[in-house]
């Protein structure tokens, strides 16, 4: 059996010396120190800090983790944790978020690159600034969050004391990337597993009973990235927006989880930014979808036992391309375990009759009598497992998914209370007011969550997950939340898709792939700017409107409204055919 790894630090000192960062542990458990070179970022450990010179004193701040270093063309960058918030506890032990990072340069190197090399390396540089703004980091310094109960349980006695990054899914460690440097270094103190996702907790008392819930949120890296650049599966069967979702109660001494998980259609396919609301939907590659989607399928059943896959979308209109191939190519995959059913969300629940959601329960109920969820005793043995999952998706995985897994969650929280002996055979959360209200919270702060890391915004449909119903209130939030996608989705997602693929390793920076690593823009990308398409459109209408004014005393005041109105729409219309042109786009990565 291995040695326990060990303790992580959990409060640092950070002195930036002229040539390198030194990492300074702070919380009594001693060690040494981290030297990182701000040369080249190749790291050290130390015994004792360097001599500082009287006429430079180093600065210093207090840091709370080494999420990794993360190399580009010539140098390198040390990504910190300067602050956090505790957001609960897990196992008995305290939660943090990432409430704050910092990202430092370590690119003295570059003073002798090449001038072509020095300006992609700032261009890359630049894009991590999106990085530091990442939503929905969260660390434990003693658990393991990447791991679902059942799976902690079933861990043997030589995992269990392995240090958290051996221990840790690597779909769900959203600095697996950047860990490799420390990890080849042998700095195990220092090897902090982030999760991104979502994690809350309440307590409550039902009687006099005290319940404890928690909501983990964990979202998968393979195939991560913003809402409208990340789209399907890739072709190995990872899909988009795929998080597991782990609801546990804990009282009495008894332990229940029930994970769920949602996740893009699997298959390939794609709905590009072109300035339009509703950008069409292409399917890629047809003839692959029964594959990809068996692909996924078995991943799933290898780590989750049976599925069903609840499919939430239109049967009609452009979503129902995508729900037809869905279908078919479902005809080849659904066996004994694997389930495929469909629920037209919007055609069955309309935009304020969720409560509807019963029609899809009843339907899915005999799966989850079956499949079960883990139930542990006092003593910490299984009575009960989970066997199988319930796969939800929509189009974006987000509003409609959000408000049936919160349906399901409450079915079998309800379904746990009364095995376990606190809720009689009709007993229901909504016979309980206060536990009612923050059971609700927990679920639409886990989906606003969820949909700021995808979309960049709130959930839709939040108000009934909240509240139990629609409020005027929540719907005009709807249709604010839903421009402010608009515009992110047309004009910073592309940014922020390329700082997520530099941060998963998804495009590996080397000098060796030279300047064509970074495609540049041409034709009329290289030019299109829609503020100023659109100053010239308006000018052109305003001197249309000018010039028709005089119009009834000259001719040529008649041409010249003509010529301005026909350039304005001539300009507007060719804006919108080449709408793709004008949209902020992804420049490291081909989707």
């Amino acid at each position: 059996m291995e040695k326990a790894g060990q303790k992580l630090h959990t409060r640092m000192r950070l002195w930036e010396y002229p040539d390198e960062y030194i990492v300074e542990p702070t919380d009594g458990t001693g060690g040494s120190f981290l030297a990182v070179s701000r040369t080249d970022g190749s790291m050290k450990q130390l015994d004792e800090l360097p001599q500082c010179s009287s006429v430079r004193v180093p600065k210093i701040q207090t840091i709370y983790g080494v999420i990794g270093v993360l190399k580009l063309l010539a140098g390198s960058y040390l990504f910190v944790i300067t602050d956090r918030q505790c957001l609960g506890s897990h196992l008995g032990h305290p939660i943090f978020k990432v409430t704050s990072m910092k990202i430092l340069a370590c690119d003295h190197s570059l003073k002798g690159s090449p001038a072509e090399q020095r300006r992609m390396e700032n261009e890359f540089s630049a894009l991590l600034n999106a990085a530091e703004a990442t939503h929905g980091l969260f660390f434990s310094y003693d658990v393991n969050l990447t791991l679902s109960m059942q799976k902690l349980h079933e861990l043997g006695a030589e995992s269990k004391v392995l240090p958290l990054w051996k221990q840790a899914d690597p779909r769900f460690l959203w600095n697996n990337y950047m860990l490799e440097g420390l990890i080849e270094n042998k700095l195990e103190p220092y090897l902090l597993p982030i999760v991104q996702g979502s994690f809350q907790h309440f307590q409550a008392a039902i009687g006099k009973d005290i319940v404890d819930v928690t909501l983990i949120a964990r979202r998968c890296t393979r195939r991560n990235g913003t809402r409208m650049w990340r789209r399907g599966a890739d072709p190995d069967g990872y899909v988009a927006n795929f998080v597991e979702t782990e609801q546990i109660v804990q009282l009495n001494g008894y332990t229940a989880s029930f994970v769920q998980t949602r996740g893009s259609m699997p298959f390939l396919w794609e709905q590009i930014v072109d300035l339009k609301y509703k950008p069409k939907f292409e399917i890629v590659k047809p003839e692959d979808a029964p594959r990809v989607a068996e692909r996924h399928f078995l991943d799933l059943r290898k780590r989750y036992g049976s599925v069903i896959a609840v499919d939430l979308v239109n049967k009609h209109g452009g979503e129902g391309r995508l729900c037809e191939m869905y279908g078919k190519a479902m005809q080849q995959v659904v066996n004994e375990d694997i389930k495929y059913l469909h629920f037209d969300f919007h055609k069955i629940c309309g935009h304020v009759h969720f409560e509807r959601l019963s029609i899809l329960y009843d339907q899915i109920s005999d799966f989850l009598d079956k499949n079960r969820y883990l139930l542990l005793n006092e003593k910490g043995e299984k009575i009960e497992g989970q066997h199988g999952v319930v796969r939800t998706n929509c189009i974006d995985c987000l509003d409609r998914t959000n408000v049936t897994q919160s349906m399901i969650g409450r079915k079998m929280m309800e379904a746990q209370l009364r095995r376990i002996g606190v809720f009689g055979a009709e007993e229901t959360i909504s016979s309980h007011p206060n536990f009612d209200d923050n059971f609700k919270i927990l679920w639409a702060n886990h989906g606003d969550d969820v949909s700021i890391q995808y979309s960049g915004t709130p959930a839709l449909k939040g108000d009934f997950v909240r509240f139990g119903k629609r409020t005027v209130e929540g719907i005009l939030k709807d249709g604010w939340n839903a421009l402010a996608r608009y515009y992110l989705n047309n004009f910073r997602d592309g940014t922020r898709q390329d700082a997520i693929d530099l941060v998963h390793g998804q495009f590996i920076v080397s000098v060796s792939r030279g300047s064509s690593s970074q495609p540049q823009k041409g034709g009329l990308e290289a030019f299109a700017s829609l503020p100023v398409a659109l100053s010239v459109v308006m000018a052109g209408f305003f001197l249309a409107l000018m010039s028709l004014r005089q119009a009834p005393y000259s001719s040529w005041h008649l041409f010249l409204s003509l010529f301005w109105a026909v350039l304005s729409a001539g300009i507007a219309a060719f804006v919108r055919a080449n709408g793709r042109s004008f949209c902020n786009r992804p420049r490291l990565h081909k989707v």
